[in-house]
């Protein structure tokens, strides 16, 4: 089809998530993508673009995987769709679901199917506070999150997030959520400081759970201390409160383990997850549930809980998901995340030891970032007029590789998070890209200084 009309009525009747409006109006959808294979897309006009952010954090598999497609036929043609409330279930979520729980750290055992993150989070967050209500303690209904935490876009899920903008969008966020300093920004030590004071000064008797990403992914890929989730865990056990970790960007293979707790040998009460676990060929997610929470629900959740999507345990999404993870299993995926993590970091450090304009360089598996800073040694952040990370994204969008900027808070943050199929060959060709754009983009701030 014309890329143009396309392009047209793209502007007249499709609204964008998480884009500007009024960009899209003045200057249309910046690429149509047409297809996709490996690691790689392809836009109507037969450009082709290395995938480094997987999409959204989620094609684990890679584009263009035939198997996903010929296991939802073949679902589509037996059972498309069927409700899973009032106790009617399906063969796919039970197996799923069971299969999930196989993967999951031990005490995990029980899965809450959604449609995504978001549900995902918000999930949870009611959940929480269905068990503080049917252990008779109602006034324990605060959720406790971090600042640059981001864990979706429902009332609940943006009421948590830790990221101003997103709260501006609407004006308006639920009660019942406070935010405590991360590692990012203070350190564990000072961090772990930040949320006792804040479940002392909100009262332990009103506080629920303590909400966080092992690693906050749409916050700038931000890799706490190995300390973090230990410290946090014996917070919460002393406070008596649950702890609800968001694996929903780190689960299924991202960070070089099948879920990123088990880099701190740490097992959380509840654990969300979503986009890796069908690689994002299917809207799917889910909660995770400790059998310790699992038995008060079975014993004291007394007749209907009114909570479930119209697509919670949905078959054909579910038989993608389990062929999904059979794909992993088979080709080592996780393996491999963890293998070429090492060269994507081994790679990020060539470039920060070749520039002048790159602080903090980190990756656990395929999950990593770049920050630019104006200088190394202060860690002294550029000007945000000046753009350097969207400036960098763009150039790279030009030489055909998509990554994503993270800006908030005067930082410039360079996101990667590429399929898990990713080879040495390529993770070397991309590394490649992104030091000769940075180069690119230092010169150009070198002579913008030299010129005043």
């Amino acid at each position: 089809m014309n890329t143009k009309e396309l392009v047209k009525w793209d502007q007249q009747h499709f609204i964008h998530p998480t884009t500007s409006i009024q960009e899209q109006q003045a200057k249309g959808a910046k690429v149509i993508f047409e297809k996709g294979q490996g690691i790689y897309l392809t836009s109507t006009e037969g450009k082709e673009y290395i995938d480094a952010m997987s999409s959204l954090w989620n094609v684990n598999i890679g584009h263009g995987r035939k198997e996903l497609g010929e296991a939802a036929k073949e679902q589509m043609e037996q059972l498309a769709y069927s409700s899973c409330f009032s106790t009617f279930s399906n063969e796919p979520a039970i197996l799923l679901t069971k299969k999930i729980a196989e993967l999951a750290p031990p005490s995990l055992n029980a899965v809450f199917l959604t449609s995504g993150g978001s549900e995902s989070n918000d999930t949870a967050i009611k959940l929480i506070r269905h068990y503080w209500r049917i252990l008779g303690k109602p006034e324990k209904n605060k959720i406790v999150a971090m600042n640059r935490g981001y864990h979706g876009v429902s009332a609940g899920a943006t009421s948590a997030t830790g990221i101003p903008e997103f709260w501006d969008m609407a004006g308006v966020t639920m009660n019942g959520f406070v935010h405590a300093k991360s590692p990012y920004e203070i350190g564990t030590a000072a961090s772990i400081q930040s949320i006792r004071e804040t479940i002392e000064n909100e009262g332990p008797e009103t506080i629920a759970a303590f909400m966080t990403e092992p690693i906050q992914g749409a916050g700038g890929v931000l890799i706490p201390p190995d300390d973090f989730l230990i410290e946090v865990r014996k917070l919460c056990d002393e406070y008596g409160i649950l702890m609800h970790v968001d694996e929903v960007i780190t689960g299924f293979g991202r960070t070089g383990k099948m879920f990123a707790v088990e880099h701190y040998g740490v097992e959380p009460d509840l654990l969300a997850f979503a986009k890796g676990v069908t690689s994002g060929y299917f809207p799917l997610g889910g909660v995770l549930v400790k059998d310790n929470v699992h038995e008060v629900l079975k014993e004291k959740s007394v007749g209907t809980l009114f909570h479930g999507f119209t697509y919670s345990g949905h078959p054909t999404g579910a038989a993608v998901a389990l062929k999904n993870i059979e794909i992993m299993e088979q080709e080592e995926l996780v393996e491999n995340s963890a293998l070429m993590g090492d060269r994507l970091l081994k790679g990020f450090q060539e470039i920060k030891a070749s520039s002048s304009i790159v602080g903090d360089v980190r990756a656990k598996g395929l999950l990593g970032a770049i920050e630019f800073v104006k200088d190394p040694v202060t860690n002294e952040r550029f000007a945000k007029e000046l753009g350097v990370a969207p400036r960098i994204v763009a150039a790279l969008h030009e030489k055909g590789v998509i990554c994503r900027a993270v800006t908030y808070e005067q930082t410039d943050i360079l996101c990667f998070s590429p399929p898990l199929i990713i080879t040495g060959e390529e993770v070397d060709k991309m590394i490649a890209i992104v030091k000769e754009v940075v180069l690119e983009i230092q010169q150009q701030l070198t002579q913008k200084v030299a010129t005043k």
